[in-house]
Parts: C-alpha cells; structure tokens; sequence
C-alpha cells in the first residue's frame, strides 16, 4: 500500500488511547484532525513536542480541529505519561505499527519517524509532514494554519 499524499484519503483506523476508550478516525467526519505521529513516550523531543501542542490546543479546538497523537507505546505507559503532563488530547496506542505503516512513518528498521498530518471534514489529507532523522517537529503555527486551509 502507498503512503498517503496531500489529496488522499486519510487510511481509517481504530485504536485505544489514553482512558481506554476506542477512537476510530471515520468518526471524526465532519471537522478536521490533526494526527500526530511521535516516536516515543517520556523521551525529550516527543515530551516537548506534545507539550507545546498541549499548551496551544485551543488554538486547534477555536478552529473546530481534534488533536490525537498516536506512538508504539502500551495504553498504560501513555496513561501515565498524559498523566504527568496534562495532556489535553488522547494519546493513541498503535503497538503493532499498523497505522505507522499505513500512513508511511516507519523509516529504517521499522523504527518510528515523527510525523503529522491535516485531515479535512471529508477524510482527506491535505498536509503532511513525514520528519527525516532531525529531531525537530512542526510548530503549532504552521498546523495551524494547515487546518484554517481546510475550514
């Protein structure tokens, strides 16, 4: 399967976050998401990444767009990382990497590559952002205005 572009659709999935409850993206129907892809729990970059995003989620909810951050990691080890956080939006837990792999963000050895994507009311891509080896990651700024494209 092809890793989706900007003017794909968005692969579905389901998954368990942060709480235990199930979230499958063709629910979201109807207004944008924002789905990031992080690397790992507890690890500096991805701690600093979702805390920004934290910080500045009402300026994702004022445009009507839902935040899901999606890693490798057990739902237990994302309740407490969400936990000591604060993390105002779930943290999906994707242990198999199926939706890694379908969204193309596994790089060498199957390792996961910090990643982000835009999806319209319609279920369709149209931003992504798939990080090399840097260890940088999209400011909210340049998501943001990702999502006004598409409202």
């Amino acid at each position: 399967m092809a890793e989706p572009g900007v003017g794909d659709p968005a692969p579905d999935f389901s998954l368990v976050g942060s709480g235990g409850a199930t979230f499958h993206l063709v629910d979201q129907r109807g207004s944008p998401v924002v789905l990031v892809f992080y690397p790992g729990d507890d690890t500096p970059v991805c701690t600093l990444q979702l805390k920004t995003y934290n910080r500045d989620l009402a300026e994702f909810s004022d445009l009507g767009a839902t935040l899901w951050a999606i890693s490798p990691q057990s739902v237990a080890s994302h309740a407490d990382f969400s936990d000591r956080h604060g993390f105002g939006f779930p943290l999906l837990a994707d242990e198999g990497k199926a939706t890694f792999r379908a969204y193309g963000c596994l790089g060498p050895l199957g390792f996961p590559r910090r990643s982000v994507f835009v999806i319209d009311r319609e279920g369709i891509v149209r931003y992504a952002h798939r990080a090399g080896a840097g260890l940088t990651f999209r400011k909210t700024d340049e998501l943001v205005e990702a999502v006004k494209a598409v409202v």
